[in-house]
């Protein structure tokens, strides 16, 4: 029979959550507290299974515990067995009804792009509850809160994840029109800096790129720091400053003519926003459908049509 397993040689299942846990901590007392289990429960898991590997997993001082080159090796492997196992448990219990798909991204995207188009995605998909999680540090795509993710990645993702790129990293500078009515007609990027900036603390270095691409030279201090785009964006409708957008998150208030770009001139970065998810979880109708939505709802409208 092809891919036949020989459950015969596999080792005590339940031993193994025992020594997992010993290893880990390096104290059979702790790994019972961690399991629910009395010391000697734990101290017969590891014995039970060293006698069915026919190898030593500890070398015992006292109460040191340290393992061998034996328990080293086993490790590593239980290790990674035990996270398949509890991955695909996971991925399993995310399939029953009832359960939230849960959507990855960042507070600025979130309150000012995502929010405003989840809804048509749950008219369309009455069937589908949605959590939204927001990070505020973090940028990667985080699984283990995660199925879905509309994030910034610099470079192309790890073969394991199905990644479809939304917007290319492009800094512009926004300000309010009568912020840049300062600086009188056609300015130049290097006019730009007589007016305060905002920076954001995580991406200091983009007003760095801006004026390198621009060819200016930037020695000046911006005006303001903030934690996220979202802030600085509200600073700049405002009128108190200039801002840096790095993504589709301005969009209406410069159609709108609440912002405006004060001079033409764009730095583009590496990588790209983005929707992910690992690519097994494809095979789950609910994210595929909102993977196929999102990249939709990414799509400009063709000229003739209406959003």
């Amino acid at each position: 029979m092809r891919n036949k397993i020989d459950l015969r040689k596999l080792p005590p299942l339940n031993a193994l959550r025992g020594f997992e846990a010993a290893t880990r901590r390096q104290s059979v007392r702790e790994a019972a507290e961690e399991l629910c289990l009395t010391h000697p429960a734990v101290s017969y898991q590891i014995q039970v299974l060293e006698q069915n590997l026919g190898v030593e997993l500890f070398s015992r001082t006292g109460r040191s515990l340290t393992p061998t080159a034996e328990g080293k090796l086993l490790y590593s492997y239980v290790r990674e067995a035990l996270g398949l196992l509890i991955d695909g448990a996971e991925s399993v219990r995310r399939t029953r009804a009832g359960s939230p798909l849960r959507v990855q991204t960042y507070i600025t995207a979130s309150i000012r792009w995502l929010a405003h188009k989840l809804p048509d995605f749950v008219a369309a998909h009455p069937d589908i509850n949605l959590l939204l999680t927001t990070i505020a540090y973090d940028w990667a795509f985080d699984e283990s809160i995660a199925d879905v993710g509309l994030v910034y990645c610099d470079k192309q993702p790890a073969p394991e994840y199905h990644w479809v790129p939304l917007f290319d990293y492009r800094l512009h500078a926004v300000c309010s029109p009568a912020l840049a009515a300062k600086l009188g007609a056609n300015p130049t990027p290097a006019a730009l800096l007589e007016l305060p900036l905002v920076a954001i603390y995580s991406e200091a270095h983009h007003w760095d790129l801006w004026c390198e691409s621009a060819q200016i030279e930037y020695t000046a201090k911006p005006a303001i720091v903030v934690d996220t785009l979202a802030v600085a964006l509200e600073i700049a409708l405002a009128g108190r400053g200039v801002a840096l957008v790095n993504g589709p998150f301005d969009t209406e208030e410069l159609a709108s003519g609440e912002l405006v770009e004060p001079v033409d001139h764009e730095c583009s970065c590496p990588g790209s926003w983005g929707v992910i998810c690992r690519r097994e979880s494809l095979e789950n109708p609910r994210v595929s459908a909102f993977m196929n939505w999102l990249v939709q709802a990414a799509t400009p409208p063709q000229r003739g049509t209406t959003s």
